[in-house]
């Protein structure tokens, strides 16, 4: 049950009226609902009575209560693929459970594969559930995620941060979309938005505060030398990519490089949820050699320290050329390495060496 608490005051009494489980929406609104939450979980601590859900302004100013041991954070991602298909059963193993297997027996593929126009309709169409579920054709698509974006640089950023000029963030908003999925440095992007480091370091904040920037940190093993220690950045949403960059699935399809950041990015969102809900824990980084001459896009580590590969193509068709990367891991850790993929735009699947696949990006919620 959705509840907005937004001009309500909230005692245990008033709880006791409403069927569990509660879910209280924008909570800060009025954060001494906080204190009648937290009194009634003393008063019976059986778990998942209460989902609080809100603004992450509330937590930044110190208005939380401490939660140790009442409350859990789970962390909300948009709308996947696999949601929408309705794959979800708990039974089912997740996409970095099936790939540990190293057997394509594990995957199956969706009743309808996409097509690479198709990946990129999917991809800057958005996950928000405004979007998804919907049904808007692309204008008000595009007019929705544009409304959102200016709204999140202007009167949320403003909720969250003093002093600082919308103009700007925009601009260094846009300079990150065009290098979304990148390892551009500092220096190159917030030179291309016109401002300072200090700003530029400020805005990062403020955009992971917002929840629509995200950090894929650097991996690093005593068995690899001369690794890149610096984070990618993601822009969490390929539509908002798309909306701050003026995108269509055309304009992209002529540009190649940024063709392969937005499948990048897509196939992040994509697998960030996955990894909530493997069976053992899974941890997100990337790779890359100081000189270049080796990257891969995501090393999912494991438990004990074992490892995933995943590299991102956009392209239909994968050689095994387009797997070294992924063979040159497997054979610098040994047993440590469970298996790789190179994810794929087209709808074939087999395997590319020893605990190496070309799997379609679609089997992730296939």
């Amino acid at each position: 049950m959705l509840w907005n608490i937004g001009s309500m005051i909230c005692e245990i009494a008033a709880l006791r009226l409403f069927a569990e489980p509660l879910l209280l929406d924008e909570w800060q609104e009025v954060p001494e609902v906080l204190g009648a939450v937290k009194r009634a979980v003393d008063k019976d601590s059986r778990p998942g009575r209460f989902l609080l859900t809100g603004s992450v302004r509330a937590e930044l100013e110190n208005q939380m209560w401490p939660a140790t041991g009442r409350a859990i954070r789970v962390q909300m991602y948009g709308v996947t693929q696999r949601e929408i298909v309705r794959r979800l059963d708990p039974n089912q193993p997740s996409f970095f459970d099936r790939l540990a297997t190293a057997d394509l027996g594990s995957f199956s593929l969706p009743v309808e594969v996409p097509d690479l126009p198709g990946y990129l309709e999917l991809a800057l169409r958005s996950a928000f559930p405004e979007i998804v579920f919907s049904g808007r054709d692309e204008l008000n698509r595009r007019i929705w995620l544009d409304s959102y974006l200016e709204q999140l640089l202007t009167r949320d950023a403003e909720r969250l941060a003093e002093r600082r000029d919308p103009a700007k963030l925009r601009r260094y908003f846009e300079a990150l979309a065009l290098n979304t999925a990148g390892l551009a440095k500092d220096k190159t992007i917030y030179e291309a938005a016109g401002v300072n480091a200090k700003t530029a370091a400020a805005y990062d904040q403020l955009l992971t505060n917002l929840f629509v920037l995200d950090f894929v940190p650097a991996w690093s093993s005593n068995r690899l030398q001369r690794l890149v220690k610096n984070a990618k950045r993601y822009v969490v949403d390929a539509g908002l990519v798309g909306s701050s960059a003026g995108l269509t699935p055309r304009t992209v399809l002529a540009e190649g490089e940024l063709f392969g950041r937005i499948i990048d990015t897509f196939g992040v969102s994509q697998l960030r949820p996955e990894a909530a809900l493997s069976i053992e824990r899974s941890r997100l980084y990337h790779l890359r050699v100081e000189d270049g001459r080796r990257e891969i896009d995501l090393v999912v580590e494991r438990d004990a320290g074992r490892v995933l590969g995943i590299e991102f193509k956009a392209g239909a068709v994968v050689g095994k050329d387009d797997a070294k990367h992924l063979r040159w891991l497997r054979d610098e850790l040994g047993d440590r390495f469970l298996a790789g993929a190179v994810l794929h735009t087209g709808p074939a699947m087999y395997p590319i060496g020893d605990r190496v696949f070309a799997i379609p990006l679609c089997a992730i919620w296939g």
